[in-house]
């Protein structure tokens, strides 16, 4: 086949979490404690002071139109651009540089009405000639242009309203604007790109102060902010920890004040030691799915008889118990059963290693024996999680090669179908229709194409519900249009599901506060953790206190 050269950045427009890496750790593990209680609960916020955060990775740069944003990337720039609308705890939206977003009566059409007396740091005003050029810049731009497919055009109705005009209607078009398609930047910034990647500029409780790329980012508290009283600290440094462990003993000798971990070691060890540390735990939607992606398109997984077989090889339980220390939870789809759109039922194939070995047997039947290649970046917590898979589709009579790729050649070969199976983490969009890309058949290309839906399956019925689900503006229709996604994954089998991967985790010193327990604008709560697989959350109300 001939490769094709993708930029990693085409994949990044609607949902974080694409990478196919976790943390996955040996052993038996004892049951962890639940969420430390916070010593500062209760407390009131302490100004001043400075915070130090640990990161698994650097950001790829802080240009919302032209950086691939991964959770690192939101953390950072997230401290100092700020988004149109934000997403609440409740898992409904509420604006924020937005004042209002109003729908026409059948969702075709979206009146955005910007927020007065907001400026960017630099003094420029935030007006909607500004946020009009930011979301025109966001649809020409090869990072994120496949989000606005459904949009025809802006319009500047006066000084602070923009008027979106979609090519049909888009009922969940605001959880959009709630990630880094919504992200505002100045006009300097739109005419300056590069250097708008180096020093990010924003409305945010933020400015820049230094960064030194692979190591540290430090941003200062804007004395000009427009939420009166916030932020409380003065600054925050995001240090660039990339071993989990290097990060985990920095936590412990005080180098660091908290951190992001997807580790249940870390879960374990620091959850029972409440009284020096709290534990936040990423839930609901924002928890991605751990899975195998399977190409639908091509040999052998053209054929669904031996996608379910792999699915029924597949023992969930003992991955959980050996990879997870029991933390997780099997998936069977995908969304987690406190995430509020969960249906269940279905035809998920449970574990059934006789089931396996006669679909199996059935195809070797027909077409002699059975074997593929599932590709893997080359980092050893994620091999042994391969390595315990391979084991189990062996057992069904499935010859199973592993070949390790870097991570940019995994999602090249992803883009343009160029693999039979893959490790795969996914799916943490805060309402279904984020989802609509990767799953819908328009979205589905013939294998060497670029094709946003990786695993290439076509179903009316799954692209039907999806429509459905991003048109209809009843919650009960949208309800029963997502069950009939879950219900044609389950029965399809694109992807074999292994679990809800929620050890996705913040840790702090007990002397820090306010860590996803941010209000909103309009004083609701938001959603207190976001993004996957190590999740993120506002800096704006942290704080610490005591020492």
């Amino acid at each position: 086949m001939k490769r094709l050269t993708v930029s990693t950045a085409l994949l990044t427009s609607l949902a974080l979490g694409l990478a196919p890496a976790l943390a996955a750790c040996s052993g038996e593990r004892p049951v962890a404690p639940s969420d430390g209680a916070a010593a500062t609960a209760g407390a009131s916020p302490v100004r001043g002071g400075r915070l130090v955060y640990g990161l698994g990775a650097d950001a790829a740069g802080f240009n919302p139109v032209t950086d691939q944003f991964a959770a690192v990337s939101y953390s950072m720039a997230g401290t100092i651009i700020e988004t149109l609308v934000g997403v609440t705890a409740s898992g409904g939206w509420k604006p924020v540089l937005a004042e209002s977003l109003t729908p026409s009566r059948n969702a075709d059409e979206w009146t955005v009405k910007v927020r007065p007396g907001i400026a960017f740091s630099t003094g420029e005003p935030l007006d909607g000639k500004t946020v009009m050029a930011n979301l025109e810049a966001q649809k020409a731009s090869p990072l994120t242009s496949s989000v606005f497919t459904p949009v025809g055009s802006f319009e500047l109705v006066d000084p602070m309203t923009v008027k979106v005009k979609l090519t049909g209607p888009w009922v969940a078009f605001p959880y959009h604007l709630a990630s880094q398609i919504g992200m505002v930047v100045p006009p300097s910034s739109l005419a300056d790109p590069e250097a708008a990647s180096r020093r990010p500029v924003g409305t945010g409780p933020f400015v820049f102060k230094e960064y030194t790329p692979g190591s540290r980012m430090v941003v200062a508290r804007n004395p000009s902010y427009w939420r009166k009283g916030l932020p409380y600290l003065d600054e925050v440094e995001f240090r660039v920890l990339p071993d989990t462990q290097t990060r985990a003993q920095t936590l412990e000798a005080g180098g660091i004040d908290a951190m992001g971990t997807t580790r249940d070691d870390d879960i374990v060890k620091f959850g029972a030691l409440k009284d020096a540390y709290t534990v936040k735990r990423a839930s609901g939607m924002s928890v991605p799915e751990y899975m195998f992606m399977l190409n639908t398109a091509a040999p052998p997984f053209d054929d669904l008889r031996l996608r379910r077989a792999l699915a029924h090889a597949t023992d969930r339980a003992a991955v959980i118990a050996t990879l997870r220390g029991g933390l997780t939870e099997e998936a069977d789809g995908p969304w987690s059963k406190d995430s509020g759109w969960y249906a269940p039922g279905g035809d998920y194939p449970a574990y059934d290693l006789e089931k396996a070995k006669a679909l199996v047997g059935q195809v070797e039947a027909e077409k002699g024996q059975v074997s593929f290649e599932v590709i893997t970046p080359p980092d050893p917590n994620t091999m042994q999680g391969i390595e315990l898979a391979q084991d189990m589709w062996r057992k069904a009579g499935v010859e199973v090669r592993i070949r390790q790729v870097d991570q940019a050649d995994l999602v090249n070969r992803a883009v343009t179908g160029d693999f039979q199976a893959t490790v795969w983490t996914q799916f943490s969009s805060a309402d279904p229709d984020g989802e609509y890309v990767w799953m819908h058949q328009n979205y589905a290309r013939p294998v060497g194409s670029v094709a946003l839906n990786f695993s290439r399956l076509k179903d009316l019925r799954l692209s039907q519900a999806l429509d459905t689900g991003r048109s209809n503006p009843q919650d009960d229709v949208r309800k029963q249009a997502y069950a009939t996604v879950q219900q044609r994954l389950r029965e399809l089998v694109p992807y074999v599901f292994v679990d809800h991967l929620s050890t996705g985790a913040v840790i702090a010193r007990t002397g820090v506060g306010g860590i996803g327990e941010h209000l909103l604008p309009d004083g609701d709560r938001g959603v207190p953790l976001t993004g996957a697989p190590i999740p993120y959350h506002p800096f704006s109300q942290v704080w610490v206190g005591g020492r």
